[in-house]
């Protein structure tokens, strides 16, 4: 039997476990150290299980109580979990727990990974299991919900939904809201996805600047026009331009300017993310610089540099690989694809700058001391390899065909600027 001191000195341990009254009401401990009365009973020949309410909200008192309305209501055929969810269905709702945990994680994440989180469950799985209360969502549930996924081709977000349902459910158990994890199970029930291969990328340089052109004529939005090309301009990951902000831009006017992409937006380890000399700077084209004058002409002067159209998020994940496959490169090419041309090309142009060519990719040098005493140097020649970059992506008689000490030299070389 349970008793007010017992309750109030049970401490939790690494597993959950519980502490048994009468009648099937027990005390549930959750490894939080949060405390709750649950009760046990058998309806329909199965049995179930009823979540009372969380100590101290709930005294022992009331949750014996409640058990026995539950027997009463037991007695007349009516099942005491329908005035449960009557009671905490908003609250308990699927989307309305999602919402919680994607609040909770917010912070650990980037601008761009929680709003594409956010946005797939907003899309793939809220309309289908939104309204529900968690505890009733059940495994043919949730597979149901992936398997429409699935029939439209999407096998790689049908598992990283999955990952997202299953991580709810770990939130709500941590809550003690839930006993398990129904998502866990559906793993094992989907269809794996093809084998990991190459992105499909351009190689020539020729094609390169058909692939620009053809994007030029679609009909599509200008800033995700204008996203593609400064895709291409940077070779950063599609994610980095997804999220660009204007005041990560410096001395767009000046000299110099850069694209300083924080460390935290970067692909680092946990740690690496923390420190700003971690930061990649991208220096900026003439082109780049023309392009981002662009943009603040379509009035995106302040927050993402490329937002969808309510200027609160950015351009959808896809945007740009749909506009490459409406512009007839569909298969041939994709966003990723830009840093593998912008490395083949750049390193049959300038065979001497293999290392520059890297760091301007934001690959981590092997020699790290040499990186260490060798980053302004590094830089000035990364301004050059993009500016000559840029000149071969215009088709244009390039100002520089190679930084010095690569294989080329071209005329009116640029000034030696951080």
């Amino acid at each position: 039997m349970l008793t007010n001191a017992i309750i109030r000195t049970a401490r939790p341990r690494v597993a959950p476990y519980k502490l048994f009254d009468q009648g099937g009401l027990h005390l549930y401990i959750a490894p939080t150290g949060r405390k709750s009365f649950r009760m046990r009973f058998r309806l329909g020949g199965k049995e179930q299980l009823l979540t009372i309410g969380a100590v101290p909200e709930v005294s022992l008192s009331d949750a014996r109580v409640r058990c026995d309305q539950v027997r009463a209501q037991l007695g007349r055929g009516e099942d005491p979990r329908a005035v449960e969810f009557a009671q905490t269905g908003a609250a308990r709702a699927f989307e309305n727990v999602a919402r919680q945990w994607h609040a909770h994680m917010r912070r650990r994440w980037t601008d761009v990974h929680a709003s594409d989180v956010l946005r797939s469950l907003e899309r793939d799985v809220f309309p289908a299991i939104g309204a529900m209360p968690i505890g009733a969502i059940t495994v043919p549930v949730i597979l149901n919900a992936l398997r429409v996924i699935e029939d439209r081709g999407s096998l790689e977000t049908a598992r990283r939904v999955r990952q997202r349902i299953s991580a709810v459910f770990g939130f709500a158990m941590a809550e003690d809201l839930v006993d398990q994890d129904p998502a866990a199970i559906v793993a094992k029930a989907l269809t794996p996805p093809a084998p990991a291969r190459h992105h499909p990328a351009l190689l020539d340089i020729v094609d390169a600047r058909a692939l620009l052109a053809a994007a030029d004529v679609v009909d599509v939005a200008p800033v995700v026009r204008l996203a593609s090309r400064f895709l291409a301009l940077t070779a950063v990951r599609l994610a980095a331009v997804r999220g660009a902000r204007w005041e990560e831009i410096e001395d767009l006017d000046g000299l110099a300017p850069v694209w300083r992409v924080p460390a935290a937006r970067m692909k680092l380890a946990a740690a690496k993310k923390l420190d700003a000399k971690n930061d990649h700077i991208v220096p900026l084209s003439r082109q780049a610089v023309r392009l981002l004058r662009e943009a603040l002409e379509l009035g995106h002067g302040a927050g993402l540099i490329f937002p969808a159209g309510d200027h609160a998020a950015p351009i959808g994940e896809a945007a740009i690989g749909a506009l490459y496959s409406r512009a007839g490169f569909g298969g041939r090419h994709v966003p990723h694809g830009w840093r593998a041309t912008f490395a083949t090309i750049l390193n049959e142009l300038c065979p001497g700058e293999h290392t520059a060519i890297d760091r301007a990719l934001a690959h981590s040098p092997k020699d790290k001391v040499a990186a260490a005493y060798d980053r302004s140097e590094q830089l000035a020649r990364r301004r050059r390899l993009f500016q000559a970059w840029a000149d071969e992506l215009d088709g244009a008689d390039p100002a520089v065909a190679c930084p010095p000490g690569g294989a080329k030299v071209g005329k009116g070389d640029l000034p030696d600027t951080a």
